[in-house]
């Protein structure tokens, strides 16, 4: 198959300022061959590179906890070759999933992700919670600063997004239109919060809440895919799904793949780059290989998020412009 996993740092030289990586020429052969200016990407990691390299080693020693399947990381390497290779493959707008998991954590994750914002023009302010007694006001402050989306990892933090503590922030995004992407599934393991039931709980006390559901829910792919048929601000990315990785551990219902293109308008291309055991193409080519259509894929690879994240087209002269601005109202 085409998109199988290969070295992704081996080179090419071709056009442009520097080198091309083998990988990098497959994604923008995808995105051009649907006439898309590109890609936006809303599940990626950027963080601190201490706390990075933490997630690093969970991930080298996750073999024992997964019956020895392996997770090596792609795309290991400092923040400004991950950063050249992410624009390489011509994603225009991407994240920075941070998230805490112990209290007291949360604020200073903020404070670092305003500063790489204000230094990473394509990359949409990222801001994260957790429940603590403060939570409302850093939540309020990184509003306040210009964040533009929210990362809570409900399995990793092992709390209830249903807490009180944590109410009025969800009431608080909800009225600014500020997307939660929410990794609340119970893939890889699960944990005591995960599922559908604690995160409809918070929607049915925030409906309006723009909720984008991490992984599509994995595994419990039919249950989320209810939620968002009952909520018309839920969403999903499409992180690790449908590839050569996922698919053995948790399947995608293949009866379910009707309401799947149903709901196309409310589904958006994430990766997990550069946390990914595979090259960045083959999340693509798991999405071409469901034969939903170019129409889906052109709106879950580029057009929903940039509707959703108000990112402007690309000028006339080529030139992309910087992803800030608000929320769209899709």
């Amino acid at each position: 198959m085409s998109d199988q996993p290969r070295t992704p740092v081996d080179v090419q030289r071709g056009g442009g300022s520097g080198p091309r990586t083998a990988d990098g020429e497959d994604v923008r052969r995808f995105w051009e061959r649907l006439g898309l200016p590109g890609l936006v990407d809303v599940h990626t990691h950027f963080m601190p590179e201490r706390v990075l390299r933490k997630v690093w080693d969970y991930f080298d020693g996750l073999g024992p906890l997964t019956g020895g399947i392996e997770w090596p990381i792609t795309y290991r390497g400092d923040e400004d070759e991950r950063l050249a290779l992410i624009r390489e493959f011509g994603v225009r707008a991407f994240t920075a999933m941070l998230y805490p998991h112990k209290p007291g954590m949360a604020r200073w994750l903020n404070s670092w992700a305003v500063d790489f914002a204000r230094r990473t023009p394509d990359c949409l302010h990222t801001a994260t919670l957790f429940p603590e007694p403060d939570v409302e006001a850093y939540v309020r402050e990184a509003v306040e600063q210009g964040a533009r989306v929210f990362k809570a990892h409900v399995q990793v933090g092992a709390y209830d997004p249903a807490d009180p503590l944590l109410d009025s922030s969800w009431g608080l995004l909800a009225e600014a239109g500020i997307p939660v992407v929410m990794h609340c599934g119970s893939g890889p393991t699960p944990g005591k919060y995960t599922g559908p039931e604690p995160a409809g709980r918070v929607l049915a006390r925030h409906p309006r809440l723009r909720l984008i559901v991490a992984h599509l829910g994995m595994p419990e792919y039919e249950e989320f895919l209810r939620l968002a048929e009952r909520y018309a601000e839920v969403r999903f990315d499409t992180t690790m799904a449908f590839t050569d990785f996922s698919e053995p551990l948790a399947p995608f219902p293949r009866e379910a793949s009707a309401r799947l293109a149903a709901l196309g308008d409310r589904i958006l291309l994430g990766t997990d780059f550069p946390n990914i055991p595979y090259p960045y193409a083959h999340q693509l080519h798991a999405l071409e290989r469901l034969e939903l259509g170019d129409d889906w894929l052109r709106a879950v690879c580029y057009e929903n998020g940039a509707r959703l994240f108000g990112i402007a087209p690309p000028r006339a002269d080529g030139v992309a412009p910087p992803s800030g601005g608000a929320p769209g109202t899709a």
